[in-house]
């Protein structure tokens, strides 16, 4: 993927519906270079055309969410890289925030990853850290693997710190997730009682979802961006979470 292709695919994620002359217009190429490249997009599975316009997918693809606020996630990952130590083992769940993190820590001897993502731990192939990929029912979509085999491998292994990505948030269902497999096996990590840290951009806080993942009290600290309104973070702080706000170094 170019960056003028980048630049497409970050519009129609942040858009939601973009017209193949907005998108000439807006990167100074032809509408037909334009279409060249909605059609490579469109073949690799980053967004969907339809007629004089782009789509985003609703994907559970993890590279395809990784572009939608790529330099907020990629920051928010060196930040949440920061707080691991040399000869720490830790859990990384799956998530785009969580697989920039697991790239961040592979260049760093001296940690073990934990991961029941089979994307982060292709990721990692050729990574300097040392990687344990976790067993059980394999989703092809997510590219991570749940059930009861999974849950049966986190009791057996140990951690300091477990890094989860959410779906949702709100004061009076606390974290939610989409998927019910994949949030029992977020549950399961939690009742570890390791350090639980919510690694997500702000975009979560305010949706919900139908499947619980714990407790307030499971969860120790969340870190997102400064576009998490001031309120929200009141309510995290007010549970006993703290919370870091990290700044971005590209304009939000």
């Amino acid at each position: 993927m170019n960056s003028r292709q980048q630049i497409i695919l970050q519009t129609v994620i942040d858009k939601g519906r973009v017209s193949v002359s907005d998108l000439a217009k807006m990167t100074g190429v032809s509408e037909v270079t334009i279409r060249q490249d909605l059609n490579t997009l469109e073949k690799q599975s980053y967004l969907r055309r339809t007629h004089g316009f782009a789509v985003p997918l609703d994907s559970e693809d993890v590279e395809t969410r990784m572009m939608n606020n790529y330099s907020v996630k990629r920051d928010l990952a060196d930040y949440a890289a920061s707080l691991v130590s040399e000869g720490e083992t830790i859990f990384i769940e799956n998530g785009s925030c969580n697989a920039l993190l697991a790239r961040r820590l592979g260049e760093q001897r001296g940690v073990t990853i934990i991961t029941v993502s089979s994307y982060i731990a292709h990721l990692l192939k050729d990574a300097l850290c040392d990687v344990i990929l976790l067993g059980g029912i394999y989703q092809k979509k997510s590219e991570s693997v749940v059930g009861p085999l999974t849950r049966q491998y986190v009791q057996q292994v140990h951690f300091s710190k477990a890094f989860i990505g959410i779906d949702g948030w709100l004061p009076a269902t606390g974290f939610t997730g989409r998927d019910m497999m994949r949030s029992d096996v977020v549950n399961a990590v939690l009742e570890k009682g390791c350090e639980a840290i919510v690694l997500t951009d702000s975009s979560k806080f305010g949706a919900v979802h139908p499947y619980t993942l714990g407790t307030g009290m499971q969860f120790n600290r969340v870190i997102t961006d400064s576009r998490l309104p001031a309120e929200t973070r009141h309510q995290l702080q007010q549970s006993g979470l703290a919370v870091d706000i990290v700044s971005s170094t590209d304009p939000l």
